[in-house]
């Protein structure tokens, strides 16, 4: 009779916290996204006052378009993050290849802690070496002559890799090598074995390594405000000024643009990564 009560009771305590757990994550999730909600909101806005609904208009978006120090911002903002982010992936692809392929070898303490570091730097200390580095690098061999859009993009490949290398090392952890050695026995070469077989089954963390390193890039302010230069203003480091003189709707409008323009990424790259995860499961 006991065991019988008793496992009812169970259950309702078992309930009664899968609720509190859903409630108290529902609520964060609210925390986060209904402010992002209401900027896509309020960027509809007609009023100049950012939180007085003055009815639905366009005005912005046709400001925003008409602004041509917010544009040129963000054709640079793009042109560095897919520089960056391509380039990170590559050397971090080969770096978690070393990790993950090479066993243990001379240097490889020393190459972890290299890729693991930025994960856990500061980013203004990051920004105070890297500015530091440019310096010195211009008085004992005259380059970079001036800080702009090259040693932002360099700064952005510094940190942004070390992330890739971690998508790419835990992706070839959990891979089957005996497909590589399989292909190897047939008389595969190793080059032709990487891209024919190793490519294919790492492309979904080549991808979500590329698209992390495209948002840290194009999200980037502090190591952007240390490593840049007079006319190389990315749009985080714009926006960042506009909003300290006080927000104004055409941020709504940019940061809507934005918003929507990241979700069709993620979905995109969700939609091939699934693909991909099909193809290489059939074959």
């Amino acid at each position: 009779m006991s065991l019988a009560i008793g496992r009812p009771m169970n259950r309702m305590k078992g309930s009664g916290r899968g609720v509190m757990l859903l409630s108290i994550a529902a609520f964060g999730y609210a925390f986060l996204y209904v402010p992002i909600l209401s900027v896509m909101v309020y960027s509809f806005n007609d009023s100049r006052l950012v939180t007085l609904w003055g009815g639905f208009s366009l005005r912005w978006y046709r400001s925003l378009w008409e602004d041509g120090e917010i544009l040129s911002a963000a054709l640079l903002s793009l042109e560095i993050a897919v520089i960056s982010a391509t380039v990170a992936t590559i050397m971090g692809t080969l770096a978690g290849l070393a990790l993950d392929r090479l066993g243990r070898f001379r240097g490889r303490t020393l190459l972890t802690g290299m890729i693991t570091s930025p994960l856990v730097m500061p980013e203004i200390i990051t920004g105070i070496s890297l500015l530091f580095l440019f310096i010195s690098l211009a008085d004992w061999i005259g380059w970079p002559t001036h800080r702009g859009a090259t040693t932002i993009t360099i700064a952005h490949i510094t940190f942004s890799m070390a992330y890739v290398a971690v998508v790419v090392r835990s992706r070839l952890g959990s891979l089957d090598e005996s497909l590589e050695e399989a292909a190897m026995d047939l008389g595969g070469r190793p080059m032709r074995v990487f891209f024919d077989i190793t490519v294919p089954m790492i492309a979904p963390a080549m991808i979500s390594g590329w698209l992390l390193a495209f948002t840290l890039s194009l999200d980037d302010v502090v190591i952007s405000s240390f490593v840049s230069g007079p006319g190389s203003t990315t749009l985080p480091m714009l926006i960042f000024s506009k909003v300290r003189l006080g927000v104004t709707p055409d941020i709504n409008a940019l940061a809507t643009v934005i918003i929507v323009l990241v979700s069709l990424g993620v979905i995109t790259a969700a939609l091939v990564t699934r693909r991909s995860e099909k193809r290489s499961g059939r074959a």
